[in-house]
Parts: C-alpha cells; structure tokens; sequence
C-alpha cells in the first residue's frame, strides 16, 4: 500500500465544504455533511460506502447533477456554483463523460452512431477518424457497424466507455460501471477504464459497492453518514473489503479510536 500523494493545485475535480439536505427542517435528510476533497489529473478513485451513506449524491454534485445545499464545486477550472442549467448541460457535454450500469445505448443506432451521439446533441461533428481511433481504444473497431443489441454486455460498456471518450473529457464519471457484468468482463472494463486514465491523461471516479472493482483504483474514499471517514491508496480487494467492515465505527465518536487501528 502506497502512501497519500500530496495535494496539490493540480485538482481536476474539487469539492470545498459540500453539503446535500433533503426534505424540510423538520424531517431534513442530510445526504452529504460538509466534505471537502479533491481528484488530482491522471488518477482513478473509488468512492465506497454503505447504503445511504452519501456515495451517489457525491458523484451528482462533483457532475454538475445536483445542486449542493451549501459549499462549492469545482471543475476543470469551472466554479459550477451559480450556473444555469444550460450551462451546466454545456458543461457536461463537453468536459464531463459519463458510464453507468445501465449502458443507456440507443438500440436503433449503429456502435459509431452512438459513440458520435454526444458530439452531435452539443452540435459539432466528429473530426475525421475520431470514432474509429476510440473504438479501436477500446477494442471495438471491427464492430462499429454493429447494434447494441447485436454485441455482448462487456461490449455494450465498452462502447459506453467510448462514448464518454470521444468528447476527450477532463474527468470520467461512473455509477456502478461494471455492476450488470459478470466478472471476467468487469476486469476488463475496469482495466480499461484504469487504461484510459493512466495512458489518457484523463480522471476517473467510480461508484462502486465492489470491493475488487475498487481495489483497480490508485484511490479508494470511503463515505459513512455523508462524511469521508478514510482513504486507501493501492490497496487490495481484501484490505478494501476488511475496512469496508468497519465504517460503522467511524459514524459511532465512542468508537473512533478502534476504526482508527483497523487495517
């Protein structure tokens, strides 16, 4: 397990004090409480946690999806707090890619025709070999004539990764990215995925309950209560799922110091 890098200017994504409520005063659901973090260029992280802990609700609000009750959001060098909803459209289009486990391909439309669809809603045209050179990044470059419906679910999110490639976004979201695959084709999702950021350039956040899935990031953040209650760099699926065990302690003040020993 590698040590912490150092946090730097170079935060492609940066939360400062975000908090999500829901409901009224009375019956108020506090998603997120006061979390402020960064994602660095070139890094893939893992956002891990229990149900209802706030996992979702981060990767909406860093997106640009969701508003936050209070705090900033910062990416790409772009303050979303503020923006209207066209803006924030905008932004997403061009600066934001998107995989989740649902492929959310159009069956009707060719593998190129969906992987060119982001760049045709925002009115630009795919400059000449674009579609093909990223299909081939991904392995798919004798399929591109294909229909979703014609191709495996490993494949199908190959192209969905594709898609969120072409518009050569700064980061990459994903909400359970390899949720619906078996786990043969999750590996290599996931290596790709790891791929794209380390050859790419680009940075990667994924949701995950999947403790393997995460152990292919350099990063894995672990939310509790809307809080980020700890960090792991380079870890194993085992060290990822022992600590996944005891997030309850760092909800709990009375037993911080047993979660702030567990390995």
């Amino acid at each position: 397990m590698t040590t912490a890098p150092a946090q730097g200017n170079d935060d492609v994504v940066r939360l400062d004090k975000v908090s999500r409520h829901y409901g009224t005063e009375r019956n108020r659901v506090v998603a997120l409480d006061d979390v402020s973090i960064g994602f660095r260029r070139g890094t893939f992280t893992a956002v891990m946690g229990p149900s209802g802990s706030g996992k979702t609700t981060l990767l909406q609000c860093a997106a640009g999806l969701d508003q936050p009750s209070a705090g900033s959001v910062v990416l790409d060098g772009q303050e979303l707090t503020g923006l209207d909803e066209k803006e924030l459209t905008r932004l997403r289009r061009e600066r934001i890619g998107f995989v989740f486990q649902a492929f959310n391909l159009l069956p009707a439309l060719t593998v190129a025709d969906n992987v060119a669809l982001p760049l045709r809603l925002a009115g630009r045209k795919p400059e000449r070999g674009a579609v093909d050179a990223v299909l081939e990044r991904v392995g798919l470059g004798s399929r591109k004539s294909h229909r979703p419906g014609e191709l495996s679910g490993g494949q199908q999110q190959r192209v969905a990764i594709a898609r969120a490639l072409i518009t050569r976004p700064a980061v990459i979201f994903g909400d359970e990215p390899t949720g619906a695959l078996d786990t043969r084709t999750a590996l290599e999702v996931l290596r790709l995925l790891r791929e794209t950021v380390h050859r790419g350039g680009q940075t990667a956040i994924i949701v995950t309950h999947d403790p393997v899935a995460a152990s292919h990031a350099d990063r894995v953040v672990f939310l509790a209560d809307g809080r980020i209650v700890n960090e792991l760099y380079g870890a194993s699926a085992d060290a990822i799922a022992e600590r996944m065990t005891h997030l309850g302690a760092w909800g709990d003040p009375a037993a911080a110091g047993f979660a702030e020993g567990v390995v």
